[in-house]
């Protein structure tokens, strides 16, 4: 952090409305989504392996660990003679299968990981039965690219023609070409922030390998499951922020619930060791060796996870344990826990990055309990005793303590033992004074020198350093309902992670937060200019972060360099209000050494003091949603849409053993309103094509569980050969574990299930490719039967050890945008045509009733338009929340440059204008309450 910048950013001025940071830095580059059918490179698993120590009892003759112990020891003796005592090349001990099980460089390696191997460690089920657990490494596709600056461009433009060739620029868009993206990987471009949906392991894996982050994360902020209350932690819809705690009885009266953090595991703690143990290796081979990761935790497993973390980092790398006020705290019984916990860790404790942090010095906190003086206007100084007392010391009085002049050491030759100050002589007794003869006199002459008693005494202003050093404990980071909203029901205050941000990494530095939740971590990183990547399995807390990084607003903090970003630092000047209190990022430092020796005072940075620039209204810069599942394409009415290549229209018989396994224990469906369909009978059917399961259906209403209806029965009779609809069952068509359905898929599975007289097909996925979707939008016009699109959360992928309960809410029915685009009467300045998009709302086909609910489009909680759709990935240049004051700060910030009727169609169902050639198309995104992203292809026709 250095104090003196090379070149200081210009002051902007008014005609700039909204600013971002954009960083210089640069990032593989990842193939949009619509090049995935496209995309060739796979690589191979990655597979993490336990550590194969010896048990605390040393069973040589039955430890895996035999083998290893004696490569070690032999690559010890092998060391000891050599130069340095280390090998020309790293050694490797490899595994049957090839993999490097241990690497070591020379003896003193070598002997580190043998006492490693004899030190006692934490064992669980699953643990010893499984050496190690293979992760795929997958790719990630670019679905959105979202810049508040472009939103903002297109309210200019609502007033004057906004120039599309701008916007790839807003929204950071390389434009790679086709021939590119099938070969990301291999190219660089400028780095852009990630937001990512998957399985945390696999992606934090697919950042080693494919983009090649190992070694490069500076910072992890870990807010995991606390492992326990397996039915807690649950956000419900977009818009709602309930926190309920039931058992699963209870749950199964709830249909509408959803589960964002889904901490229930088959073995309780021990499936929540596994899980939380793979994903810290994967973590730790991200971090720069300068780097830090915090896990928050509770006070039920802060033992446990700590002796997981001395493990897989090491005990000596250990750095601290941070307690944090988290509420005002209640309990039945006992003590009330009022606290959470910070384990933090660094990948090398001999390279750590940190800054300390500080508090402001005031008379009534525990650091300045010993300030109990005044010096008053007139030069008198009085004792009041006690801190309450010092309060009615009058105005402009002068806070100080008395402190030590002498030192601990015992006298020598030439120490000042003698000193005399007003007519009296002190003595240090057996020892000496902390400085010498001159020293003592220039703290007489500074009036720094107090006689009490027979002690001469050195005067500690309280401004001499108006701050006190943090410590561990942090007792001003209550998250109530008074001080701050929650948007998210696990949320953790800012001031928490920012204070992890800013004590171990820069301005530029990467930082990972592999469990979403609200985006909080994104949040902060965002305001303190540092880039970041943000994971979640859950769409509801990504819908949830990316409204609030798409709205937020920040100060500027001046940069040193414009050219540089953020990586080249903030501004720091030392700044003192009208009571002369010191207000900047530098505050000096008086010390009696710097009295005592005629030295100017040492200063110190506050690293979240930076210079700010008054007047500036600074928006989150661009970034993007990014997946490991494959993507929506085109529909078939979009222009250009590109031939779908086949795909195998099942997954492989393991995925589908398992889903079918997933389906018995959970056979809920969900429907809006609170509705459900209930599977049963679920099986594979006999000498099937194309179909994975076949099962019965039972309807329930929303408010209770009733049978299904003889009325509905009847409605179906005529399409039925007059079979009740239950007496006949349905066929169930699952998508890949690692992709999306396709078109192709669900035409071939239509076609058996018609032939073997299926009652409904359900298409059950992580992902629907455009066609897809249309497909099974026309339903029984266009497939012959009527089907469903059936979304899965992707956390049914996250391991074995994952307990599904019938509770679970893990598929929901979803629906599909019903919108229309509107060509204008008046065309733009150029003679292009204009146009608007109107939402009219979100179907859902209810698969028993046969009849669609209706959301209106004014009521969704958010949906996007892509005025300029290419099929590659969605790019949002005007984003809407219908009913919500999401766009209200950013509405205030920008008052004076936009009329707040231009905001209105931010939160309507209505479109700014636009202007595009007929024969395109514009794409449409809906959010629902689940946070599921829905996809509609508009196509523009010619005529006005």
């Amino acid at each position: 952090m250095a104090r003196t910048p090379s070149r200081r950013t210009a002051r902007p001025t008014a005609a700039e409305p909204a600013r971002d940071y954009r960083h210089a830095q640069d990032a593989a580059a990842r193939p949009e989504a619509g090049a995935a059918p496209r995309f060739r490179r796979r690589l191979p698993p990655t597979v993490l392996r336990y550590d194969s120590s010896l048990s605390p009892a040393l069973n040589w003759d039955t430890s895996p660990a035999r083998d290893t112990a004696a490569w070690l020891l032999q690559a010890i003796g092998d060391a000891a003679p050599l130069p340095g005592q280390a090998f020309p090349q790293p050694r490797e001990l490899r595994g049957a299968d090839g993999t490097v099980l241990m690497r070591v460089a020379g003896l003193q390696d070598a002997l580190a990981a043998l006492k490693r191997m004899q030190a006692p460690f934490l064992d669980w089920a699953g643990k010893a039965e499984r050496a190690a657990v293979t992760v795929p490494a997958l790719p990630l596709f670019v679905h959105e690219r979202l810049s508040t600056a472009a939103i903002v461009h297109t309210l200019s433009g609502h007033r004057r023609q906004a120039a599309q060739d701008e916007l790839p620029g807003l929204f950071a868009d390389p434009q790679m070409p086709l021939s590119q993206q099938v070969d990301a990987y291999s190219h660089r471009n400028r780095w852009v922030n990630r937001m990512i949906l998957g399985d945390s392991l696999q992606v934090m894996t697919s950042l080693a390998r494919y983009d090649g982050l190992g070694g490069q994360v500076q910072c992890i902020y870990m807010d995991p499951p606390y492992g326990v209350k397996f039915g807690s932690n649950f956000q419900p819809f977009v818009r709602k922020r309930d926190v309920k705690h039931n058992d699963d009885a209870d749950m199964t009266r709830e249909p509408e619930m959803v589960q964002a953090y889904r901490d229930t595991w088959s073995l309780g703690l021990h499936s929540y060791l596994s899980y939380m143990r793979d994903r810290l290796e994967a973590a730790k081979e991200l971090l720069t060796p300068s780097g830090s990761v915090f896990v928050q935790i509770s006070d039920d497993n802060l033992h446990h996870v700590r002796e997981l973390m001395d493990e897989v980092f090491g005990k000596g790398n250990f750095c601290s344990v941070i307690s944090f006020l988290k509420t005002s705290g209640a309990s039945n019984n006992l003590l009330s826990s009022v606290s959470d916990y910070l384990l933090w860790y660094t990948r090398d404790i001999t390279k750590v990055k940190y800054h300390q942090l500080y508090l402001d010095k005031v008379t009534d906190d525990d650091g300045a309990a010993q300030y109990t003086w005044a010096e008053h206007s007139d030069g008198t100084r009085k004792n009041y005793n006690d801190r309450r007392r010092l309060q009615a010391a009058p105005t402009g009085s002068r806070t100080f303590r008395q402190d030590n002049l002498t030192s601990q050491r015992p006298a020598k030759d030439g120490d000042v033992l003698t000193y005399e100050f007003g007519g009296k002589v002190f003595r240090p007794g057996n020892r000496t004074f902390m400085t010498d003869k001159s020293g003592l006199d220039r703290l007489a002459s500074a009036n720094r020198l107090i006689a009490i008693g027979n002690t001469l005494a050195y005067i500690r202003y309280l401004d001499d350093f108006p701050v006190i050093a943090m410590s561990n404990s942090w007792f001003d980071t209550r998250l109530s309902g008074f001080s701050e909203d929650r948007t998210y029901v696990v949320q953790t205050t800012p001031r928490v992670i920012q204070r992890c941000i800013l004590m171990t990494t820069d301005p530029g530095d990467l930082v990972l937060d592999p469990t979403c939740g609200s985006g909080t971590t994104a949040y902060v990183a965002e305001q303190w200019g540092r880039r970041w990547i943000t994971v979640d399995t859950s769409r509801v807390p990504l819908a949830l972060a990316r409204q609030r990084i798409l709205t937020a607003t920040y100060p500027w903090h001046r940069l040193r360099d414009d050219a540089a970003g953020p990586a080249g630092g903030f501004v720091y000047s030392r700044k003192r209000n009208r009571r002369g209190e010191e207000v900047g990022g530098i505050v000096p430092h008086v010390t009696l050494k710097s009295i005592a020796n005629g030295e100017p005072p040492a200063e110190e940075i506050l690293v979240d003091r930076p210079d700010t620039v008054e007047g500036v209204t600074r928006v989150s810069g661009p970034f993007v949603v990014e997946a490991v599942l494959p993507t929506p394409h085109p529909l078939d009415d979009a222009p250009g849409a590109p031939t779908e290549a086949g795909a195998p229209p099942d997954a492989p018989a393991d995925h589908v053993t398992r889903m079918i396994e997933v389906l018995r224990r959970s056979p809920t469906l969900l429907l809006p309103g609170g509705a459900k369909v209930t599977l049963k009978s679920i099986r594979r059917p006999g000498r099937t094509l194309n179909l994975s399961a076949e099962a019965t259906v039972e309807h329930d209403p929303a408010g209770g569980s009733v049978p299904l209806a003889e009325a509905v029965d009847a409605a179906h009779a005529s399409s039925t050969g007059g079979l009740p609809f239950q007496a006949r069952p349905v066929a169930i068509l699952f998508g890949p574990a690692d992709g999306s359905v396709t078109a192709r898929a669900v035409l071939d599975a239509a076609k058996e299930a018609n032939i073997k007289n299926y009652a409904h097909l359900y298409v059950i996925g992580f992902g629907f490719t455009a066609e897809a979707q249309a497909e099974l939008d026309g339903g029984e016009d266009v497939l012959g039967l009527p089907s469903s699109r059936v979304t899965v959360t992707l956390d049914v992928m996250m391991g074995d050890l994952l307990r599904t309960q019938r509770s679970s809410q893990i598929f929901a029915i979803t629906g599909t945008p019903d919108a229309e685009a509107v060509r204008l009467p008046e065309p733009a300045e150029d003679g292009t045509p204009r146009w608007q998009v109107r939402l009219r709302g979100l179907d859902t086909f209810d698969p028993v009733t046969m009849q669609p609910s209706h959301l209106a489009g004014d009521d969704v909680p958010m949906w996007m338009l892509d005025t300029g759709w290419n099929g590659m990935a969605f790019k949002a240049d005007q984003v809407f929340f219908p009913r919500t004051a999401a766009w209200d700060n950013l509405r205030r910030a920008l008052g004076a440059t936009h009329d707040d009727s231009l905001w209105a169609h931010l939160r309507g169902n209505l479109s700014a204008p636009f202007a595009a050639d007929p024969g395109g198309a514009v794409a449409v995104k809906v959010l629902d309450d689940r946070g599921n992203e829905l996809l509609r292809i508009l196509k523009l026709g010619a005529a006005a």
